[in-house]
C-alpha cells in the first residue's frame, strides 16, 4: 500500500477561523474561547484542550507555531501568557495542574486540514457511529476533501479496502507512529531549519 506524501505548509493565522471536527463543550469550550485570542496574538495555534482527572486535575493544552514547531521555550512562554488569564477568570474553580506541550509526532487530528496535511500516513480513527459495520479504523489517509476523509485499510475478509468516512462523525483521530512518519517529520524539521537560516542571512 503506497501513496505519495503531500506535506502542506500552513501559517498559524490560516487556522484562526477553522473549527474543530467535534467542537469542545462545557469548561473546555470556555477555556478555548478565553485563551485562543492570546495564543493567536503570540503566534501559536491551539491543537487540543482537555481537562483530565490526572494527578487530581490536569489541564492539557497542545499548541504549535504556524510552521508546526513547538519548543520547550515556546511552552514556557505560552504558560506565562495564559496562566494569569486562567487564574483571573477562575474558569476552573479548583486546584489543577497546567500541562502545555507540542502535539508530538503521533499527533491528534482535530481539524480537516490536519488530515489533508498528513495524506499518505497511517492514522487511527474512531467513529461515533458504525460505518460499514465498524467504529474503529486504522489505515492510510488517502484524501481529505469536502465532507469526507478517504481511508485505505486492511479488512480481514476483503483485503485492502478504501472507504469514505464523514468528518462530522469522527469522534477521535490521531497519527500512528511509523518509520515513514518519523522520516517525514525529520525532513520537515530540516526544511524549516534551512528556511530559518535563509531568513537570518537575508536580514543580515
Amino acid at each position: 500500500m503506497a501513496i505519495q506524501h503531500n506535506q502542506q505548509q500552513t501559517e498559524a493565522n490560516s487556522f484562526a477561523d477553522e473549527s474543530f471536527l467535534q467542537p469542545p463543550a462545557g469548561v473546555e469550550a470556555r477555556i478555548i474561547a478565553l485563551i485562543a485570542p492570546v495564543c493567536e496574538e503570540a503566534g501559536f495555534r491551539l491543537v487540543r484542550v482537555r481537562l483530565l482527572g490526572l494527578n487530581g486535575l490536569t489541564l492539557q493544552i497542545m499548541a504549535e507555531r504556524g510552521n508546526g514547531t513547538m519548543t520547550v521555550e515556546d511552552c514556557e512562554q505560552l504558560s506565562r501568557d495564559i496562566s494569569p488569564l486562567l487564574d483571573a477568570e477562575n474558569v476552573i474553580d479548583q486546584h489543577y495542574n497546567l500541562e502545555i506541550s507540542s502535539p508530538g509526532i503521533d499527533r491528534p487530528l482535530m481539524r480537516k486540514s490536519d488530515f489533508a496535511a498528513w495524506c499518505g500516513h497511517l492514522a487511527k480513527i474512531a467513529m461515533q457511529n458504525p460505518v460499514a459495520g465498524q467504529k474503529k479504523f486504522r489505515g492510510i489517509i488517502m484524501a481529505a476533501e469536502g465532507d469526507y476523509l478517504t481511508l485505505c485499510y486492511e479488512a480481514e475478509a476483503a483485503g485492502e479496502v478504501t472507504i469514505n468516512l464523514p468528518f462530522a462523525d469522527i469522534a477521535e483521530a490521531s497519527l500512528v507512529l511509523t518509520e515513514a512518519l518519523i522520516r517525514a517529520v525529520l525532513q520537515q524539521g530540516k526544511q524549516k531549519a534551512r528556511q530559518s537560516d535563509a531568513g537570518r542571512t537575508l536580514k543580515a
